[in-house]
């Protein structure tokens, strides 16, 4: 990948997928307590496995790779989603608590999205 000053960690993706992280940790502390091994953890593994993956990927150095990390990325933001969403119905949390994450949640899934277009390689782009 390129040397970035910074590299990954200068990445917007990544550093709104560090946010979301610590907003689920914010959130989640308000959980029951017998949740602490349940659906507290789910939520919180999701949420760093956003920004991890996102960095295993870039550190990897080759494009197919860093795009597979980034899929993972995607898949770790949706089960998040579904985590919160969850959470809200059984009575853990307040929708309006939930909706600023979700709302960071898209934002983050268009950028994951955009990532993913530009690691495309060149070479299996549609030809006119």
């Amino acid at each position: 990948m390129s040397s970035a000053i910074g590299g990954y960690r200068g990445l917007v993706v990544w550093q709104r997928a560090m946010t979301i992280a610590e907003h689920v940790y914010e959130l989640t502390r308000s959980f029951p307590r017998e949740e602490q091994f349940g659906l507290t953890s789910q939520a919180r593994r999701a949420a760093v496995s956003i920004a991890a993956n996102i960095a295993e990927g870039y550190g990897r150095g080759t494009r197919p790779a860093y795009a597979s990390f980034v899929r993972i990325a995607q898949g770790s933001l949706k089960e998040l989603e579904t985590h919160l969403l969850i959470a809200e119905r059984v009575g853990f949390v307040a929708m309006a608590e939930v909706e600023s994450v979700l709302a960071d949640a898209d934002e983050l899934g268009r950028m994951l999205r955009s990532l993913l277009n530009k690691l495309r390689p060149n070479d299996l782009s549609p030809k006119p």
